[in-house]
């Protein structure tokens, strides 16, 4: 939500809120998202992460319920890897291109343990979900488990508030 404030007659200062739903466990999510957690909890132990020991694992759920995985693949060239979050995305997109996404679920290792906080997208994955989004002008839940909790936003634009968006309806 953007508000805007007059501080003089040339400058207007922007303020920019968004809202994060806290929660103490997967316990109180919905069933549908309990499973997709569990899911991206799973292939984050199958990472390929041996630089970094930092697993991550992505669970994409479809809106006809297929759920739909990836994990972040290192490469000692780096930046030749690719994050969770877009393999799942782009393998998603690449399977069921007529689906809307409608939740993506990200879970997050160190070194063989859940991290106890939610580590959140980063950028480049912010701007990929962002674009499935708009792809289906449908809001995307994006649920962040941490051992100690999990957080989650119901727009993608709130994990990207200024995000690149090119109006591909423009006239040429």
């Amino acid at each position: 939500m953007f508000t805007c404030k007059t501080s003089n007659r040339k400058m207007k200062e922007l303020e920019i809120s968004i809202k994060i739903f806290e929660y103490k466990d997967s316990t109180e999510l919905t069933a549908e998202y309990q499973v997709l957690v569990e899911k991206a909890k799973e292939v984050a132990k199958k990472a390929y992460a041996p630089y970094s020991k930092f697993n991550v694992g992505a669970a994409v759920l479809l809106e006809n319920g297929t759920i739909v995985t990836g994990n972040n693949q290192e490469n000692v060239a780096y930046p030749s890897g690719l994050c969770a979050e877009r393999i799942a995305i782009f393998h998603a997109n690449a399977t069921y291109p007529d689906q809307p996404i409608k939740a993506i679920a990200i879970s997050s290792m160190y070194k063989g343990k859940y991290n106890p906080n939610p580590v959140y997208p980063c950028g480049a994955c912010r701007q990929v979900m962002f674009e499935s989004q708009n792809r289906f002008n449908k809001p995307i839940d994006v649920i962040m488990h941490g051992s100690n909790g999990i957080k989650k936003v119901t727009n993608v634009k709130s994990l990207l508030p200024l995000s690149f968006d090119f109006d591909l309806k423009s006239e040429d």
